[in-house]
């Protein structure tokens, strides 16, 4: 239930954050690390900070971009410390944790920014939640490293915690459990959504609804409602085909 659960660590810049990242999924059952170009890495200080968990390190993937590391990914979750312009669908760890664990078949990318700035604007637009985590007003900091044992501990106790809790803490619950997501097609990947995007403008441009040279927040909207719908692989093919077939009007006229 953990594998299919990677933590995306994006351009970090002290290796000693990747080793604790590594420590910290590994006490908690996750092993899949992918490094979107670390300043540094392999390294003696990220194994020496992994203590114990240098196959966690040893199996990392050192990603080239950002879409390499989502390959396949059917749900991208970016960590925030405040919201943007436009607000995106936000959720705590433990609201996070619940419904990665209602959707037990789901590819699930968690991405972490970097040290001194986090995600992008760009990075956070291509997630379809972003997550938050509430810290004391005054001194509103968390380290990388503590940030992903905090959302590995939650998911851990969502997906496994029936397991891990003794019978008569069992025993006192009395919570309804959410029912599983089940759906008649696979959710479309990162990947399919992007790629529906870039024809989405490509043809909104080609319409003239859309001014390349001022494009105002029309893209970023369009961006937001799909990936907040999260449609399936068949819903995409659709839509691509509708967009295909007006692109041939286009031609026809042209």
């Amino acid at each position: 239930m953990l594998d299919r659960i990677r933590i995306v660590m994006v351009e970090t810049t002290h290796p000693g954050n990747i080793g604790a990242a590594a420590r910290a999924m590994k006490t908690m059952g996750l092993s899949d690390l992918r490094l979107v170009s670390p300043k540094a890495f392999p390294n003696a200080e990220a194994t020496a900070r992994a203590s114990g968990a240098a196959d966690v390190l040893e199996q990392a993937k050192v990603c080239a971009s950002l879409d390499e590391a989502l390959d396949g990914a059917e749900l991208v979750v970016g960590t925030s410390a405040r919201q943007r312009r436009i607000p995106w669908p936000l959720v705590t760890a433990r609201q996070l944790a619940g419904q990665v664990a209602n959707e037990s078949g789901t590819q699930v990318a968690i991405l972490f920014g970097r040290e001194d700035r986090g995600l992008t604007n760009e990075e956070l637009q291509r997630c379809n939640l972003h997550v938050s985590i509430p810290t004391n007003n005054e001194y509103g900091v968390l380290n990388v490293a503590s940030a992903i044992q905090l959302v590995c501990y939650e998911l851990r106790m969502a997906i496994l915690g029936d397991e891990l809790d003794p019978p008569e803490v069992r025993a006192r619950r009395h919570v309804m459990p959410l029912p599983e997501l089940v759906w008649d097609e696979p959710l479309a990947s990162s990947e399919d959504v992007e790629r529906l995007l870039a024809h989405l403008e490509r043809v909104s441009v080609r319409a003239r609804f859309l001014n390349p040279d001022n494009p105002a927040q029309v893209v970023t909207r369009m961006r937001r409602l799909f990936l907040r719908a999260r449609p399936d692989k068949m819903e995409v093919s659709i839509l691509r085909g509708i967009l295909s077939g007006i692109e041939k009007r286009f031609d026809e006229h042209e």
